[in-house]
Parts: C-alpha cells; structure tokens; sequence
C-alpha cells in the first residue's frame, strides 16, 4: 500500500485528490493538510509520497520542500501547480522534488503517477511547456558545458538515461533494457556522476536540454 500525504491551501483540491486516489486499491491518502500543518502531518504519518501545492499563503511548498527533505526516511515529493511554466519549479526540482503534477491532471493518471513517484521514478508533466523543460542553464559556456557531459556517457549510459527521463524505475528500466537490478543502478550512479547532478530528475531535464528524448533505447539484446 503507497501511503499518501496530500498539501494544498484549498480544501477543495484537498479533497479532490483524496477521493481519487483512494479509489485505488493499492494507495492509501492517510492525511491532507495546509501548509502550516504539512511538515508536522508528515513527520506523523510518515507518507512514502507527498503531493505538495508550490504557493500556499501560509507557508509556501519550496520552504516545506527543504525541511521535507531533512527529515530521516524523507518521502518521495511531487510539487502541484496550476501552472505548467510556474518559475518556481525548476527550483523545487533542483531542492529535492521528484517531479511536478499541473492540478488538472487528468483523473486516470493521478493513481499512475504516484505509483511512478512511489518506484522511484521522475515524474514532469506531460502537459509541461517547451519552455520549462528546454530552459538552460542561461549562458552559452554553460550549454556547452553540459553537452560535453553528455558526451561522456556510454551508449549503455544513454540508454539508461532516456528511461529515467521518461520517468521509470530502476526496476522498470532492468525490464525494459534486459539488464539487472544492480547493473542499473550502477548506470544511474555513473550518470549522476558525469552530469555533475544530484538527482535523477535533475539529470532527466539535462536530458530534456540535451534533446536527447527522440533517441530510442536499445534492450541489451539488441546491442
């Protein structure tokens, strides 16, 4: 059972996602809060994922990202928001977010995306603009920069990569590739390591950048 912790300032979508996604059989919302009362539902509920608005009135989602994210066993946390090009984003995903849901996000998907959060998957949007996930990190020296980072990478480590930009598992990219649990993950460290990133999501946006995501991974047989 995925245990769900839901934060938003309105009571409404509070609600919302509490009904849909408790109509899965497999997640369970144990609590939903405003942002005042997030971090200590948290700390008491000890959720595997937390759906967290990124503007709140009381206490905004990035200052409850960061505490979040110091607490032990800290849960996956996916940031919600009305807008798809919201500047605040990019910040959340390079403080520690997993991935950011737009709150129209169709009924039918919300249950798919938390279990991808809950495997430990990234999860962008499909709805994100071109101009959130192409931005770049703003000077030409630092384009080039990453695309020789890029250029690092094996060709299994591009395979690797394209997956987790597409928001799988290791355990959904061993199947995919034909390759062990291990084996990934050590991929997935290697990566992290030539791009000079921290997380999966951040390397998935460098992959965004790099326009990487029109390649097709190869599975192991047919290298």
């Amino acid at each position: 059972m995925i245990r769900v912790v839901v934060v938003d300032d309105e009571a409404l979508v509070r609600s919302g996602f509490g009904l849909i996604l408790s109509a899965s059989d497999d997640i369970e919302v144990v609590a939903t809060a405003s942002g005042g009362e997030a971090v200590d539902t948290v700390r008491r509920e000890r959720p595997d994922v937390v759906l967290l608005d990124i503007r709140m009135p009381d206490v905004d989602g990035l200052t409850v990202l960061r505490e979040v994210r110091t607490m032990p066993d800290a849960p996956v946390v996916a940031m919600l928001t009305t807008f798809d090009a919201d500047e605040y984003i990019l910040t959340a995903l390079h403080s520690g977010a997993a991935g950011f849901l737009l709150k129209d996000t169709e009924p039918e998907q919300l249950a798919q995306l938390v279990r991808t959060l809950a495997a430990g998957g990234v999860v962008l949007s499909p709805k994100a603009s071109r101009t959130l996930l192409h931005s770049h990190p703003g000077t030409q020296t630092a384009v080039d920069e990453e695309a020789a980072r890029v250029r690092l990478l094996t060709a299994r480590e591009r395979d690797v990569l394209l997956l987790v930009a597409e928001g799988l598992s290791n355990a959904d990219i061993g199947a995919r590739l034909h390759l062990g649990a291990g084996t990934v993950k050590d991929h997935v460290s290697a990566i992290l390591t030539k791009l000079r990133v921290a997380s999966r999501v951040q390397a998935a946006l460098l992959a965004q950048r790099a326009g990487l995501l029109g390649e097709h991974p190869r599975s192991e047989a047919g290298r």
